[in-house]
């Protein structure tokens, strides 16, 4: 039964992904200066699988929701064997590192665990039919992502597997249709039990190709936004496609959520976030019926960057109970880069939109480019909803410690690319997700579970 009653208490619920076993730095992103910067070094998937869920623990213990999304299995065999790598599971590793060393690593590659690129998720009390509606994201601007969204349907639909929720196909697999989820895509609301207005960012309209960018690809496409807007039943009138600006792209803006992210009725972005800053101002406010509260960084105080060094504003802008501000979730980098801590201190003091700034090490997910917000999926959720959810993904002090446990006693504490290769590893993944998915109570979803 879908919430009807739209004007009953709904919370926003952040689930976080889970950092999986082979978290490792293949610098596989064309685009993202962090990836790219630290392809080749040594990782330690234990130490990155604590960071993220320590992270989630203190939010929650702050009174926000919290949630899980586990990873994908990795290295993907049934991948490698549709690209012809045949024989048993350790003759394609070896096959694969011997004859194609860059398809093991993107096969091998934990990026599930930014969350925010899992998929688009417009909340009940947007849509035509009061449904929340869920459409993976296809990726297939990068090899190593695009593989993802048939595992990502699967666990989506394991865990919001009630009938308020509708699952939706990813777009067709085709360049006019690349989509990288909600990290393009910012819900903006006067209260989480009202309908919001959807701000949809795209880097490609496919129609004016000289006013993209020259360096990097948009990995977003109007066509992409405008389909999924449609699919999801939003009111048009709620509904606000913007082109991120091609210079922000091209300094390592791979994603809006690098430059851009806001919460409730405030927008927190660089000064060059957006191709048209003030059409971008004047449509939300219309079409939210009230006025924008905006918090806008100018260059001057901080350069593009300075931005994407510190990924500032690939944070968390959360609403805390019992606090009037909100609370900003910082990566420690941000402490790094004079310009930005200088910002935040001044903020932090001054501001009556921001209660709080709180710093998080999140390093070892940072050296692959990807934050606070990467590392999160924002669903809006009824009391209903939230009631209703079987699977043992909400976050509460027993999950906290079983999840602790389950990384402490199958993580690796350090993983070279030359270990991709090792049939161990892929041995030690699957026992791991064959756990996980226990503890989570979501069925096999898995595709050496489905065998």
């Amino acid at each position: 039964m879908s919430p009807s009653n739209t004007q009953a208490k709904a919370f926003e619920v952040n689930f976080d992904g889970i950092v999986g076993p082979t978290h490792n730095y293949a610098g596989l992103s064309f685009g993202n200066v962090a990836s790219t910067a630290h392809g080749g070094r040594v990782s330690s998937p234990k130490q990155a699988a604590l960071q993220g869920l320590e992270k989630a623990w203190a939010l929650h213990e702050m009174g926000l929701k919290q949630g899980v999304i586990p990873p994908q299995e990795r290295p993907h065999i049934p991948t490698l064997r549709a690209l012809g790598f045949c024989g048993s599971d350790s003759e394609i590793l070896n096959q694969s590192a011997r004859c194609a060393p860059q398809l093991l690593a993107a096969v091998s590659s934990a990026s599930s665990m930014w969350v925010a690129n899992a998929c688009t998720v417009s909340p009940y009390t947007d849509t035509e039919d009061g449904k929340t509606h869920i459409t993976p994201a296809n990726l297939l601007s990068m090899f190593h992502r695009s593989i993802e969204p048939p595992t990502t349907g699967r666990l989506l639909r394991a865990i919001f597997s009630v009938d308020s929720f509708v699952h939706h196909q990813p777009l067709p697999a085709a360049p006019s249709f690349s989509d990288e989820g909600a990290a393009n895509h910012t819900r903006l609301c006067a209260d989480y039990s009202q309908a919001g207005v959807e701000l949809f960012v795209y880097g490609d309209d496919l129609s004016n190709r000289a006013a993209g960018p020259r360096k990097y690809p948009a990995r977003q496409t109007l066509p992409a936004s405008q389909a999924i807007a449609r699919s999801h039943g939003l009111n048009p009138d709620k509904v606000v496609f913007a082109r991120q600006n091609p210079n922000a792209i091209d300094h390592g803006v791979f994603h809006n959520d690098v430059i851009a992210v806001g919460n409730l009725d405030l927008l927190f972005h660089h000064e060059l976030a957006f191709a048209d800053t003030q059409s971008v101002y004047g449509q939300l406010s219309t079409a939210l019926g009230s006025d924008l509260q905006v918090i806008a960084v100018p260059v001057d105080a901080i350069s593009l960057e300075d931005a994407v060094r510190s990924y500032l504003f690939n944070s968390q802008l959360l609403a805390v109970p019992g606090q009037q501000g909100a609370l900003l979730v910082v990566p420690e980098e941000c402490r790094e880069v004079p310009s930005v801590y200088e910002y935040l201190t001044a903020l932090e003091g001054e501001s009556p939109l921001i209660d709080k700034v709180r710093f998080f090490d999140l390093r070892q997910s940072m050296k692959n480019g990807g934050g606070p917000a990467c590392l999160r999926l924002r669903v809006v959720m009824s009391e209903q909803q939230i009631a209703e959810t079987v699977a043992d993904v909400l976050m509460t002090e027993s999950l906290y410690r079983q999840l602790r446990h389950w990384i402490e006693s199958h993580y690796r504490d350090r993983l070279t690319m030359n270990d991709l290769q090792d049939p161990n590893l892929l041995n030690e993944c699957r026992i791991a997700l064959d756990e996980l998915t226990q503890l989570l109570k979501i069925g096999s979803v898995y595709d050496f579970q489905r065998r």
